[in-house]
């Protein structure tokens, strides 16, 4: 993996390597930021840069022996913990097959695209005490080829407390050439003494513009279609890829919002239980892209109303809905919507019942559409 390969993030693939190039890598770093954003792609082209013999001033070679070791996720002296089932593996050694496969792919997936490829039953993964002695043992261990050992911990809010509090003297203290890479997506769930044992880096959604140019060029995807899908995923590479896959170019998420807006504007309850009834048989996928459409609309229409349709990214056709649309979302409703359709997200990727769970959005809909 190459820092070219990554979609956008050119601050924080600077930011890297001058922290290389000066001599100051901190020896635990936090990767704050959505899978989709490029956390992985970058920890793994950090770290690349950093073993490679031949490196220029902005890439690693992608050639030398370590490049191509890294490429493969076969490389010695780089080593990866990542959530598992725990009735599947207690540690993550065991699943470095599937996880090979996986980078080989790509590097952008989420928690839940992991569980998928690990455990047809979907249950939860965690990263547990069994895996911190692992960590310990192998960060204690010599360096192969005399140089850095590299740990990245993918998805470490889902290490266990117990978990966290055996890694804490190591993560602080750590041997001489030690790097420990976290990364993550809700600091809020990593145990406090581990934040502070960590240097944050932030990492920001990816510009519009960089993922829609990105889509053109390797998506064989026209610029608008590009952009509108660089708008809805609101910088997320992951969500992006979804929506290509799920054909979001057509205009089935846009109706199946306007619908529901409309239906529960005139309160008609028929309608509602209609609504509900359809999109409920629709794929699990596309019930969850429709929720991420229904949360950019509603947020383009904060926009609309609080700084201009100049700010806005959406297409024609919607903004011809959102100018009608916009003044009934507010302040006194917009967390009650946002709240509804995240949890409804949440709730979806959990295998809530899809009928009942969109029955509840469209009567909750009913109830903040006229709160405005």
């Amino acid at each position: 993996m190459q820092f070219k390969d990554i979609v956008g993030q050119t601050d924080a693939k600077h930011d890297l390597i001058q922290s290389f190039k000066s001599d100051k890598i901190s020896h635990a770093q936090l990767f704050l930021g959505k899978p989709g954003y490029g956390t992985l792609g970058l920890a793994l082209a950090y770290s690349q840069y950093i073993f490679c013999e031949n490196k220029s001033d902005d890439d690693s070679c992608g050639v030398c022996i370590p490049c191509k070791q890294i490429s493969e996720s076969q490389h010695p002296d780089l080593h990866f913990v990542f959530p598992v089932v725990q009735a599947i593996s207690k540690i993550s050694s065991a699943l470095l097959p599937e996880w090979r496969t996986q980078l080989k792919e790509s590097s952008y997936f989420d928690l839940f695209h992991w569980v998928n490829i690990m455990d047809s039953k979907e249950r939860s993964p965690i990263i547990s005490t069994e895996e911190s002695k692992e960590i310990i043992k192998k960060i204690s261990l010599k360096s192969f080829q005399g140089s850095y050992k590299i740990m990245i911990i993918w998805n470490a809010e889902e290490m266990n407390t117990d978990c966290s509090n055996k890694i804490l003297k190591i993560l602080e203290e750590p041997p001489p050439k030690t790097l420990f890479l976290l990364l993550c997506e809700d600091q809020q769930k990593l145990l406090p003494t581990i934040q502070s044992r960590t240097q944050v880096m932030q990492v920001p959604r990816i510009g519009i513009n960089e993922l829609s140019q990105h889509l053109v060029q390797h998506h064989n995807i026209d610029a608008t279609s590009a952009g509108t899908i660089a708008a809805f995923s609101e910088g997320d590479y992951i969500i992006a890829q979804d929506l290509i896959k799920e054909e979001a170019g057509d205009s089935s998420y846009r109706e199946q919002f306007v619908a529901l807006m409309r239906v529960s504007y005139k309160k008609d309850v028929i309608g509602m239980l209609d609504w509900a009834e359809g999109i409920s048989s629709t794929t699990k996928e596309r019930q969850k892209l429709f929720i991420l459409y229904a949360l950019h609309m509603l947020r383009q229409s904060l926009v609309n109303n609080y700084i201009g349709s100049e700010s806005l990214h959406i297409s024609t056709e919607e903004a011809a809905f959102i100018t009608n649309f916009s003044p009934y979302i507010s302040g006194n409703n917009i967390q009650l919507f946002l709240k509804t359709f995240d949890d409804a997200h949440y709730h979806i990727e959990r295998n809530a019942n899809a009928k009942i769970l969109f029955t509840q959005m469209s009567f909750q809909t009913m109830r903040y559409i006229h709160q405005a």
